[in-house]
């Protein structure tokens, strides 16, 4: 069935508009950015985005992969039914109005048909991998190999933006909705097994069957990297929950013992999602002792200040002053790398007039290709690393101007204390 809803060949869209600031419209023109064959199905128009446009799905000789419902809600169900009778392979229901507001029967009605369905009450899915964009997200982000799955549409929308002008590649993204059909342990569990994602993001509200999502959990972490982030933890976020998704948010006890007998992470921010998600997307994570190297020592007594209160083992600092070249770096990194009880390595940087920003990066990214171990910079100043911090991240090293920001990558990176 996912392959239906990831790479369908061909899509109907009912609830197709060319009206500004519709949802129909947005979903229409990131549809018609892909390689896909695309309906448009709308009664009230002959030709959208000069195509024609069909009154009804029945009336597409064509058999259909995907059907995409964004319409008002009284009318989802006589057109869920409908795309029953053409034998569509996959649903997406992006309409609202479901048991996030009560409509319970409405929404078992809408599950019962049988068709693998995707919502309802969500945003849509997208997969990078071949340029579809089957929401109305505003634009594809950059490929990758993250998959991002989310209980909140907002947040998609947002994480995409923030991805536009930072380096964030995704591989699919999955707005769930209300889970009416296929949940997230489905999703997890097909992610797990999909060859263009190798680290598992989530953003999590509440589950519905958590045996089978602890399940999905257990057996996927085994294989890849799973980061969630957990909402609903306050007795108001929690109701919050409940009218969102329709989800129960539970105790927020047992959802991070649950996450943790699983061996998937839990973080605090959707900071701390991303940073994560980009560091373990591009290194594996590592035993306990951490070198660092710095050229300002207060620099050096915050990381170790910090990386101490997270139970983290570190040599004490080495401090080449402010006055280091980019060959003292080289030296000092070497050393530690070679080293068989340091696993990882910190490297900071501040802006000196003698320092060497770009020659600092491409030692580090020499002696990563050359040890292959977690390497996590913090070039700590603005323009002036400008084209070092692009060096670095282009060769698939992360770098975070904020010590503290670091330090929690660092604590999440190492699996045991």
């Amino acid at each position: 069935m996912f392959k239906h809803i990831f790479n369908p060949k061909t899509i109907a869209l009912i609830g197709a508009s060319n009206k500004p600031k519709k949802v129909g419209t947005g979903i229409a023109e990131n549809l018609l950015k892909s390689k896909k064959d695309i309906y448009l199905v709308n009664p009230n128009r002959r030709k959208l985005f000069n195509k024609k446009s069909y009154s009804s799905i029945l009336d597409i000789k064509e058999d259909i992969d995907l059907a995409i419902i964004a319409i008002p809600f009284k009318f989802v169900n006589k057109v869920a039914e409908e795309c029953k009778a053409k034998k569509v392979k996959a649903m997406i229901v992006i309409s609202s109005g479901f048991s996030e507001v009560g409509n319970i029967k409405e929404e078992e009605a809408l599950k019962s048909l049988g068709i693998p369905l995707v919502g309802p009450n969500c945003l849509g899915i997208l997969n990078t991998k071949n340029n579809l964009n089957a929401s109305f997200a505003p634009y594809l982000p950059k490929k990758g190999n993250i998959a991002l799955v989310s209980q909140s549409g907002a947040i998609i929308d947002s994480i995409i933006d923030i991805a536009k002008n930072e380096n964030y590649g995704f591989s699919k993204i999955v707005s769930l909705g209300n889970e009416a059909g296929i949940d997230i342990a489905d999703f997890i569990e097909y992610l797990g097994e999909d060859k263009d994602t190798d680290v598992i993001a989530i953003y999590l509200e509440g589950v519905k069957n958590g045996r089978k999502f602890f399940n999905a959990l257990s057996k996927v972490s085994k294989i890849k990297p799973i980061i969630i982030l957990k909402s609903g933890k306050s007795e108001l976020g929690k109701s919050a929950v409940l009218t969102h998704t329709g989800s129960l948010a539970g105790d927020n006890k047992i959802y991070s013992a649950a996450f943790k007998q699983a061996k998937a992470i839990e973080v605090k921010s959707i900071e701390e999602l991303l940073d994560l998600s980009k560091t373990l997307s591009w290194d594996k994570r590592c035993k306990n002792n951490v070198g660092i190297i710095t050229n300002g020592g207060g620099f050096g007594v915050l990381a170790t200040d910090f990386l101490e209160k997270e139970n983290i083992k570190t040599l004490k600092p080495i401090d080449l002053m402010g006055d280091a070249l980019a060959r003292k770096y080289e030296q000092a990194l070497e050393d530690l790398l070679k080293r068989k009880n340091i696993y990882c390595v910190y490297v900071l940087q501040g802006p000196q007039i003698m320092t060497e920003p770009e020659k600092t990066a491409k030692v580090i990214v020499k002696l990563k290709k050359k040890y292959q171990k977690p390497i996590i910079v913090s070039f700590i100043g603005g323009d002036f690393f400008k084209s070092a911090i692009h060096i670095i991240e282009k060769n698939k090293i992360p770098n975070f101007r904020e010590i503290k920001r670091a330090v929690n990558v660092i604590k999440y990176l190492i699996y045991e204390k």
